[in-house]
């Protein structure tokens, strides 16, 4: 079991000298992988395997943020393209049936991809709701605007991840849809009262609790804690996320090094574990802030320690071939054309 409580990006697409002997020192609970580090199917599993020898682990988790549409860090030539989220929502609207096994298809075509480069986690599915007016940080990242259907869809996708050997992770707990800034670049501030939150940004995830990960939102309820962003709010972790959306599984931080948050990354960080997240994303791969996080992180020990070892990678099960995945998902796509 790793030794610390962090998930780290970095820089190339394969590491350097300076980061194999900083990771060999701080044994990162995991990677984050994005467009920088990726070349081709060859060279990422060269990278997924580098990673895992540094380590001296198999089962490391190896993250990316790969949803389809805007989303996604492997991209053509080299690698399949997945429509948005939001494409599945229009066909859900059409034939709930049909969406929801769409929702299935989709991920688990995105999991076959990822679980054959050696990638194990997918930070996805997107439980957000759509709101007019919104910032469009989420757009057609969301299954849409009805907190019933989104988690209905929310599900679908996280069975596909799973049957695909594919830990899904859900995000932005407790729901970024209403925010008006994106937080990569400003700190959004939703005055929404708590009963309404309760009622639609927060079915989605309580619907889809189980048999996942979860990432936090970097921004401020002012109806649970007016002072601080969810990420580094006790309030907001432990009544609202774990006690009222009833979340158990391992909770990590959106990126630290996103906008919305302030101070030095070691600040950052050590805020949000005093909150309750157990695990610290920092996906940047700035050697200076990765430095930086370093001087908060924990081992892994205590609750969440026992909550990664009761939510592990799932194992790949049978499923149909990629060729066949696609097909049958465009053919379902297709009524909405």
């Amino acid at each position: 079991m790793p030794a610390s409580n962090v998930i780290y990006g970095l820089e190339e697409t394969m590491p350097t000298a300076q980061e194999r002997a900083f990771f060999r020192d701080m044994d990162p609970f995991g990677y984050i992988l994005f467009a920088r580090n990726i070349k081709d199917a060859e060279q990422v599993r060269a990278l997924t395997k580098s990673l895992r020898e540094i380590s001296g682990r198999d089962d490391l988790p190896i993250l990316i943020d790969q949803e389809g549409g805007r989303v996604q860090r492997l991209r053509g030539p080299h690698f399949r393209e997945a429509p948005p989220a939001g494409a599945i929502a229009e066909l859900a609207l059409i034939d709930e049936k049909q969406g929801l096994r769409a929702a299935y298809l989709h991920a688990l075509g995105i999991g076959v991809q990822l679980r054959d480069l050696g990638i194990t986690v997918d930070c996805a599915p997107c439980l957000d709701l759509r709101f007019e007016g919104a910032s469009d940080v989420i757009g057609d990242r969301s299954y849409g605007n009805d907190p019933e259907l989104v988690g209905k869809l929310g599900r679908a996708a996280i069975d596909g991840f799973r049957q695909a050997g594919v830990m899904p992770v859900i995000k932005h707990l407790p729901g970024h849809g209403r925010a008006l800034v994106d937080s990569h670049h400003g700190l959004p501030v939703i005055d929404t009262g708590l009963e309404l939150l309760a009622k639609t940004d927060f079915r989605p995830f309580a619907n889809c609790r189980q048999k996942t990960w979860g990432m936090t939102a970097h921004l401020v309820l002012t109806a649970v804690d007016p002072d601080r962003p969810i990420t580094q709010s006790a309030t907001g972790i432990q009544e609202i996320i774990r006690d009222r959306i009833g979340f158990d599984g391992p909770l990590m931080t959106d990126d630290l090094s996103m906008n919305a948050l302030t101070g030095e990354m070691a600040y950052r960080a050590d805020k949000a574990v005093a909150a309750g997240c157990d695990l610290l994303l920092h996906c940047n791969g700035k050697f200076d802030e990765m430095e930086s996080v370093a001087e908060a992180v924990v081992p892994l020990s205590g609750k969440a320690l026992e909550r990664i070892k009761g939510a592990p990678i799932p194992k790949q099960a049978a499923h149909p071939g990629l060729t066949e995945i696609e097909a049958e998902l465009s053919d379902l796509l297709a009524r909405t054309q």
